[in-house]
């Protein structure tokens, strides 16, 4: 008689078994929904990226008159340089801003800093972002890019 009770409760805890694991399959497929409802809806109403540069579009391109700057040691730069407008720019700017900058970058600037390539690419991204900064007028960027057209130390 003991056996037919071992059966008994064997049979009983059988269908509560698949009960509990048809309650885990249900959970479980809810809760794979419930996280992907809501990433899409993360998705739906996160703020957008701002872009890190708007896109530029060229403009005309001016040359400025070249420019002899004294530096540090004794030795001078003769520089000359155009820069590249937007069209966002009203009329040619006035390269008076631009020659500004440079002076003020590279004037008692030690000669050996500018005569290597590094140097001067990493003063010329300087020099770049000064003026860019200079043209701004109401958020609205009137120069691209700058161009070394002489480049001179003596």
């Amino acid at each position: 008689m003991m056996a037919k009770d071992e059966k008994d409760k064997a049979t009983e805890e059988a269908p509560k078994k698949g009960g509990k694991k048809k309650l885990i399959m249900i959970l479980a497929i809810v809760l794979v929904a419930l996280a992907g409802g809501g990433y899409g809806g993360y998705l739906m109403f996160a703020p957008k990226p701002v872009a890190a540069e708007e896109k530029l579009v060229a403009g005309i391109v001016v040359p400025l008159d070249a420019v002899t700057i004294n530096l540090a040691d004794g030795h001078y730069l003769k520089l000359k340089m155009t820069l590249q407008a937007t069209d966002k720019a009203a009329e040619a700017p006035d390269g008076s801003k631009a020659l500004d900058a440079a002076i003020s970058l590279f004037s008692n600037m030690d000669s050996k800093e500018l005569l290597t390539n590094e140097g001067r690419e990493k003063y010329k991204t300087q020099l770049k972002e000064k003026v860019i900064v200079a043209y701004t007028v109401e958020k609205e960027k009137e120069i691209m890019d700058v161009y070394y057209t002489t480049f001179v130390i003596q």
